[in-house]
């Protein structure tokens, strides 16, 4: 089968949505809100008013990482935070980048492949920090403001460049801080690993880089004993009262050619001043934004949101690499790559309700590198199965396997390695919400269909019958619960969902697959998952006894939806099983809570889910809005703004229902182009405790059903205001017939609401989040 190119895979985008705005209603969401050029005040735009609110503010000075702002454009990464042991003489800008790593397979993905640090910027003023006034805006995706000292105040505005890749910082000096200066300072180049781990026998750091002028460009060349090289390259240029800072990163294997791309972006991006580098990277910021909007009336966890949808569009492109534990902003870390038994899948599920396709690189990677998966597994497997390692590098590559060095995919019923061997099929399911959220067949065809097929045939070579009939898995391992059980209720979920999706995926691509009849016999057959009083094991062998931060034994509720509380029964073992989950304390961590709050949603419980989210932001959610455990992971906040998706909209099971989870207290809710599985944009908004209009626009022409939420008796009307003809499919739900391109308009019988797209009015203040001081 013919392999699609990185960049042609998710073609599919919002292309629809500019047309979707001229259907005929009165909303200030105009199709000139398209116009990226087009500047708004902020009584008539929507996005621009919800935007500036959730910009986050310093006025003391971050000490780390986790406090201060931070840029990037998924390859290019700074944070900005004091230098440590200087705090009062300067201010450090981290430079890192995603693409830069290790190239040393023989020490495994946490060494010998491990992304590599590069270095930082110290601005040192010329007199000690007294004070500063920071803000990082979200809509144009820069930091502004000043730094003062007592010889004066440095103002500076501070972007990384959305296609340049180029970290760019204008300073204007006060005269007494003309004597500022920049100063690189390049690290070592030895995997983060190095510093909580014993390094492994034969390895041994990179040389250090060697710094040179290059006609007046400055680069630090770092070469790798691997062969290649990356290089910072920098340049300050003065204009008038201005000098800025230009600083780009490049990356080469196994060729040593990074120093000549670097130095001649630099050289391009410095000959325009700042100002012309933000036009066009405001730009790419004021339309990606324009793509969904969202107001809810919790100040706090609305300003969140948006935060979210810049940090994720700060570290994810869809031709990037899959993000690895902290995103492109690489700091001290036990977990120097990319992590695949829950952080992947986590960190890109918000891209599909925000309407952000272009930022799914796990589709893109999956497919581009399925030969290295084919390379992870046992000889005795490559024919016909795939999985993929707990971690990888970027081109999914773990190197040689071990606790030290990086998790292998594993065999079942062996150990070691740890026979961890769901994960593939579980970041399939990612794939699969892609393709479900834009039905582009080009997914389902060319990456779902040949990769899940191959994922699932792995268990198949270990499925046996058991002298009860059925059929059974020996021992797997549960992430990340220790211990291997036989029926692993990790494995048992993700082997079903993945034979169900394989043959609703060879019924719609006209596939007679000659596996369809095992894939029957396994629904039919298959050991049902292992349960006790106290609701799902771990598996047969192991119950869920004590503290565990993960769901892994919970997929089939959570985000697989194959157990959704259809039955009474069903929902008590739900129910029993959440509640048995997170009664244990110790081990709890952030996306613990954000699981919770997914479930409570589904289960319609919008007060549980508040609460579960009030947890998370109260004891882990730091002041940048980042996350740390032993060191940065990103995953956790960014499925927090999946959760808040959970409450606003579900789409699974082919059902689109409005507002299933929302608390008492959010009695007026706006959602504006939200993506939903079947390739529907929504709009609805919830006024005094009701909904009052619900609008969907068909990209696909798929069967709409709709659970509106809208009570008594209601009309649905096209986008020209004509009567359309629905059917009634119970519970709640409509049917309508929408062929592509079509939408939908519906509200209470006689009902003309007002159909402007605005922000709601918080039920009350929250501080921003930063480090605001007294700001409010």
């Amino acid at each position: 089968m013919p392999k699609p190119s990185r960049r042609t895979v998710l073609a599919t985008g919002s292309a629809l949505s500019g047309a979707l705005l001229t259907t005929g209603l009165p909303t200030q969401a105009t199709a000139a809100d398209h116009d990226h050029g087009h500047d708004h005040s902020h009584t008539s735009d929507p996005w621009r008013t919800v935007l500036d609110d959730a910009d986050l503010v310093w006025q003391r000075m971050p000490a780390t990482w986790y406090e201060g702002p931070y840029l990037g454009n998924g390859f290019l990464g700074s944070g900005i935070y004091a230098e440590p042991g200087a705090e009062t003489r300067a201010v450090r800008f981290n430079v890192q980048h995603s693409e830069v790593q290790d190239h040393r397979p023989e020490f495994g993905s946490l060494f010998g492949l491990a992304r590599l640090p590069i270095g930082h910027f110290t601005l040192e003023p010329v007199g000690t920090i007294t004070g500063l006034d920071w803000r990082l805006g979200l809509r144009d995706a820069e930091l502004t403001g000043t730094l003062t000292t007592d010889r004066g105040t440095l103002t500076l505005r501070a972007l990384v460049h959305t296609s340049r890749s180029v970290l760019a910082v204008e300073v204007t000096a006060s005269a007494g801080e003309r004597g500022f200066r920049w100063v690189f300072h390049p690290a070592d180049a030895i995997s983060p690993r190095a510093a909580f781990r014993p390094l492994p026998d034969g390895y041994q750091g990179n040389p250090p880089a060697e710094v040179a002028d290059h006609a007046g460009v400055s680069a630090a060349v770092q070469p790798l004993l691997a062969g290649g090289q990356h290089v910072t390259a920098w340049r300050e240029r003065d204009r008038g009262k201005t000098r800025t800072l230009y600083v780009h990163v490049a990356h080469s294997y196994p060729r040593a050619t990074a120093l000549d791309r670097a130095l001649k972006a630099v050289r391009e991006a410095s000959a325009l001043p700042y100002a012309a580098l933000a036009v066009t990277h405001r730009a790419w910021w004021h339309a990606f934004y324009r793509k969904s909007f969202l107001s809810v009336p919790d100040a706090r966890i609305q300003r969140f949101y948006w935060i979210q949808l810049y940090k994720t569009a700060s570290a994810a492109r869809r031709d990037a690499p899959v993000m690895a534990t902290c995103g492109p902003w690489l700091e001290s870390t036990p977990w120097p790559n990319t992590w695949w038994n829950l952080n992947v899948q986590l960190e890109y599920w918000l891209i599909h309700g925000a309407n952000h396709l272009e930022l799914d690189a796990v589709t893109s990677a999956l497919s581009e590198f399925r030969d290295n998966l084919t390379k992870e597994m046992a000889p005795q497997y490559r024919a016909d199965s795939l999985g993929i390692p707990r971690t990888t590098d970027p081109h999914l590559i773990n190197g040689a396997a071990g606790t030290l060095t990086g998790y292998g995919v594993g065999i079942p019923g062996q150990d070691p390695p740890t026979p961890e061997v769901g994960n593939l099929t579980w970041a399939l399911h990612n794939v699969w919400l892609s393709y479900r959220h834009t039905m582009d067949e080009r997914i389902l065809r060319d990456v779902l269909y040949p990769l899940l097929r191959k994922a699932i045939n792995y268990y198949l070579h270990f499925l046996e019958p058991g002298p009860d009939g059925k059929l059974h898995l020996p021992a797997t391992f549960s992430p990340e619960y220790g211990g291997n059980s036989r029926d692993c209720n990790y494995d048992l979920m993700l082997l079903t969902w993945g034979c169900r999706t394989l043959l609703e995926s060879a019924e719609l691509l006209g596939i007679d697959d000659e596996l369809a009849p095992r894939w029957r016999e396994v629904l039919a057959k298959r050991a049902p998952y292992p349960t006790d009083a106290n609701g799902f094991m771990i598996g047969a062998d192991i119950p869920y006894a004590k503290s565990h931060r993960h769901y892994s034994h919970l997929l089939a509720v959570y985000p697989l939806y194959e157990l959704t509380g259809r039955t009474a029964d069903e929902r008590a073992l739900i129910e029993k099983s959440l509640a048995h989950w997170v009664g244990f304390e110790g081990a709890l961590q952030g996306y613990t809570f954000t699981g919770a709050a997914s479930m409570s949603a589904l289960l319609g419980k919008g007060e549980d889910a508040l609460k579960y989210l009030g947890e998370l932001m109260t004891r882990f959610i730091q002041p940048n809005t980042m996350y740390k455990e032993s060191g940065p992971v990103i995953e956790t906040p960014l499925s927090a703004a999946q959760s808040l998706h959970d409450m606003v909209c579900q789409s699974w099971g082919g059902i689109i229902r409005v507002f299933p989870a929302l608390p008492a207290a959010w009695a007026d809710l706006t959602v504006h182009d939200f993506r939903t599985q079947g390739a529907f944009l929504l709009s609805a908004v919830r006024k005094g405790g009701a909904t009052r209009w619900v609008r969907l626009v068909s990209e696909a022409g798929a069967p709409c059903v709709v659970r509106h939420g809208i009570p008594g008796p209601i009309e649905v009307r096209d986008g020209r205001g004509r009567p359309l003809r629905y059917t009634d499919s119970g519970d709640g739900a409509i049917r309508i017939a929408l062929r592509k391109g079509e939408s939908a308009l519906i509200t209470r019988r006689g009902d003309r609401p007002d159909l402007t797209v605005t922000p709601v009015r918080p039920n009350e203040d929250a501080p921003r989040w930063g480090l605001p001081g007294t700001e409010g």
